[in-house]
């Protein structure tokens, strides 16, 4: 199963802030939508960063109870880890697992932004496959029974 496959059933909505808007309007914005990254872009699309909660998390551990008043500029990830749509799921499971990610933002071979998914995605992904799996196997062994 590849990325692709995942953006297509989950949609490439992606929520994104700009550098200036505060911590607490981004943590406003992740308990809306109910997510726990959200990534940083100027306002033509150019993407600068992700922010996270674990970021979050840093920044107050950092900063003190000032912290909600800041920009998350100055709290974002720059260096992104990314996937292409024709990545496998397998693959960007490990590449989570070894850059200590859980959000990965996927570029199209141009470097376009096209979507954004996160651990919770792959592991349903890779239940749904184990799932359709154990049922085409059980199909099988009727049938052929």
């Amino acid at each position: 199963m590849i990325i692709a496959s995942i953006l297509k059933s989950k949609g490439n909505r992606v929520v994104s802030v700009g550098p200036a808007e505060t911590i607490l309007g981004l943590a406003r914005l992740l308990a809306e939508h109910r997510i726990g990254a959200a990534l940083v872009r100027e306002p033509d699309g150019t993407l600068l960063g992700i922010i996270s909660e674990r970021d979050i998390i840093r920044g107050m551990a950092a900063h003190g109870p000032g912290t909600t008043g800041l920009p998350t500029a100055q709290f974002m990830t720059r260096d992104l880890v990314t996937v292409r749509p024709d990545t496998l799921v397998t693959d960007a499971l490990g590449l989570m697992t070894h850059r200590r990610v859980r959000h990965l933002p996927v570029l199209d071979a141009g470097g376009g932004l096209i979507g954004m998914i996160s651990i919770g995605d792959l592991v349903k992904a890779r239940i749904e496959a184990a799932e359709q799996e154990a049922e085409e196997l059980k199909h099988y062994v009727v049938s052929a029974g």
